[in-house]
């Protein structure tokens, strides 16, 4: 264990020294557990408080999931995108946000609904054929734009104007 952990260890910049971790292991996993339930609370206290919000605004479900949860759930991944293409590494800008992205698709949402067979409320991967088609067009345009590892301010203002336009359908839905 010892060893994993060591080849693990960040690594000194400047000299290629291992350096050791500040904060002990078990503490660690303790402030990580805690954290993820503070996660989760705050999560549904968020999800708790869209109800009200979406009635009283009069937009749909699928607007609220697409533009609102999809914003306010990445964040954080897009902050640290910002923050680190403001810097100059845009190729860890790009994997900061497109991971975050991937992790969600093919491991949480497929986990989901594997759970929801044994909940009383199920989940399906079922989409209409507009979002399906939304997807993969989004996928096709992340994919081109991103695929050099550089960022340039164009690109990120196509994405950001195809997400305008794929939210403005979704409103209109």
């Amino acid at each position: 264990m010892r060893d994993i952990l060591n080849s693990l260890a960040a690594w000194d910049a400047e000299g290629g020294k291992p350096v050791t971790p500040r904060v002990p292991l078990r503490l660690s996993v303790g402030l990580l557990a805690v954290a993820g339930v503070a996660a989760a609370f705050v999560s549904d206290w968020f999800v708790g408080s869209l109800g009200p919000a979406i009635e009283s605004l009069g937009i749909s479900e699928e607007f609220t999931g697409l533009v609102i949860v999809g914003i306010a759930g990445n964040a954080v991944e897009n902050v640290v995108g910002v923050v680190l293409a403001h810097k100059g590494q845009s190729d860890l800008a790009i994997s900061v946000v497109k991971n975050s992205v991937a992790q969600i698709a093919v491991f949480l949402f497929p986990l989901l609904v594997l759970l929801s067979l044994f909940l009383e409320t199920r989940l399906t991967f079922v989409l209409p054929t507009v979002y399906i088609a939304a997807l993969f067009l989004m996928a096709i345009s992340v994919w081109q734009t991103t695929q050099d590892g550089e960022a340039a301010p164009f690109e990120g203002l196509a994405l950001v104007g195809f997400y305008v336009i794929l939210a403005v359908l979704t409103f209109y839905e």
